[in-house]
């Protein structure tokens, strides 16, 4: 790869994953889910990006709610302490804007001829040296003004991904999902490619060719970026999108903003071991199948059982008689999809989302910028949390209405504000908080403090927070 090239990967860290529901919820999506390895593909995904010649930085696009989660992923993996930039967006406006508020960003602060290297966070690629030499002729393309996307080379008729028909490197048209007639014939013509969403440009060529093709997303995000807030630490740089502004940005692919519509677009056809982690059955792909086509991750005992796939981290799961099943046990939800039917996953979401309950957005445990909390048991007027605060993190200070909170130390030390005390709380010792009663607690130690959070009250919602201070700037949120 040429050292004369300056590449900065670019993570677009997006979207709920609904088929991949419950493991995959909108405070828990997609790119966070963990793989037989213990590594999550947003983790794999920054490895790949970290691992290119000549890159000094990563920038992440995400939502504003998960960069601290972010963060702890990234802090697990980036042992070589590479610099990193996050562009946080208020809500999600499709990933024309993204990459617009990241060109425009990589514009103001690393020159106009870097090339950006578009990275989807929950794709898996396998083989690194394919794709390496794939990079190697996209950066090529794109050092000659090409917006370059990299076509993947089918292996079937596939209904779940876009496709590319193509001219040699030149792509004729961008096609979405089609019908599986409709795929049969685009890999019989043998001039179809799937559409990866990976992308290689030059800053000044995809910045010119979305003033001519998409002024309006264009001028939105300038003007968006212009309002919004930076921060700068020691290895990272955020910023937080104006919301006000960016709600005026339109919500619109890049595919259909730009690619679709520019003179230069350059394929890159390539094989690089590359799978879109889109529903249960592709996951499923990634473990070894038993003599009867049955796939386990955790621990199942089967019986008269043919090509289900079973996934459970913390029960045994029993199947008997039963072939073609999806079960998926989660600490709070299980789901129970025949195979033939793992697209429609996402209408299990949008029932909970329809009826307000929280297992569509939440998983019972929940991380926050300091550490987790879980929920081990609820009912009227009580709820019992496993709370866990990272060495160094502070909660916010805070009030509640509608409820009292009795803090039982577990492990570690906690630094405790309750009303006019201060104290330290030691392992094996409680504190009791009175509704009104303004509190914090922090973790002054060098482990994790572990305390159970015992809460009763007329209303336990996560809402009835009022809040003083925080270090993270969540004052106006309603999140603890």
């Amino acid at each position: 790869m040429s050292a004369s090239h300056k590449l900065l990967p670019v993570i677009l860290s997006g979207g709920a994953g609904t088929r991949l529901w419950p493991v995959s919820r909108e405070q828990h999506p997609k790119p966070f889910m963990q793989l037989a390895d213990g590594q999550s593909l947003l983790q794999k995904t920054f490895l790949r990006a970290a691992a290119l010649p000549g890159v000094a930085q990563v920038l992440t696009v995400t939502n504003r709610d998960l960069v601290f989660k972010t963060k702890d992923e990234y802090a697990q993996v980036n042992g070589a302490a590479l610099p990193t930039a996050f562009i946080l967006e208020p809500f999600g406006r499709n990933t024309a804007p993204a990459l617009a508020a990241a060109a425009l960003w990589a514009e103001q602060n690393i020159g106009t001829d870097v090339q950006l290297l578009v990275l989807a966070s929950d794709h898996l690629i396998t083989d690194k040296t394919a794709f390496e030499q794939a990079l190697r002729t996209a950066m090529e393309l794109a050092e000659k003004g090409q917006l370059v996307t990299f076509g993947i080379q089918p292996t079937g008729p596939e209904t779940g991904f876009g496709y590319i028909e193509v001219d040699g490197t030149q792509a004729r048209r961008f096609v979405e999902k089609p019908t599986l007639d409709k795929a049969r014939e685009f890999i019989a013509s043998g001039n179809y490619l799937w559409n990866s969403g990976m992308f290689c440009f030059r800053v000044d060529a995809v910045l010119q060719e979305l003033a001519e093709h998409a002024p309006s997303v264009l001028e939105s995000v300038q003007s968006c970026l212009g309002a919004s807030r930076q921060l700068r630490g020691e290895s990272d740089v955020q910023i937080e999108l104006d919301a006000t502004t960016f709600q005026y940005a339109p919500d619109i692919s890049i595919d259909y903003a730009l690619m679709e519509n520019s003179k230069h677009v350059a394929v890159v056809a390539c094989d690089i071991g590359w799978t879109d982690i889109g529903s249960w059955n592709a996951l499923s792909e990634l473990q070894e199948p038993d003599a009867h086509g049955n796939r386990i991750l955790g621990e199942a005992l089967l019986h008269g059982t043919d090509n289900c796939y079973v996934q459970s981290s913390q029960r045994i799961v029993g199947l008997v008689g039963v072939s073609d099943l999806i079960v998926v046990d989660t600490p709070d939800a299980v789901l129970v999809a025949h195979r033939n039917c793992a697209q429609d996953v996402k209408q299990i979401v949008t029932q909970l989302k329809a009826n307000g309950h929280e297992a569509y957005r939440l998983h019972r445990e929940v991380h926050r910028p300091w550490g987790t909390y879980t929920v081990l048991e609820e009912g009227p007027r009580f709820k019992i949390k496993r709370i866990v605060v990272k060495p160094g993190a502070a909660l916010s200070l805070q009030m509640h209405h509608h409820r009292s909170e009795h803090w039982i130390v577990v492990s570690g030390i906690a630094r405790v504000i309750n009303g006019d005390q201060n104290i330290l709380i030691n392992t094996n010792e409680s504190t009791f908080i009175p509704a009104g009663h303004k509190h914090r607690v922090d973790n002054p130690g060098k482990l994790d403090l572990v305390m159970i959070e015992v809460q009763s009250g007329e209303y336990l919602e996560e809402d009835d927070i009022v809040r003083f201070q925080d270090v993270y700037g969540r004052v106006a949120d309603t999140n603890a």
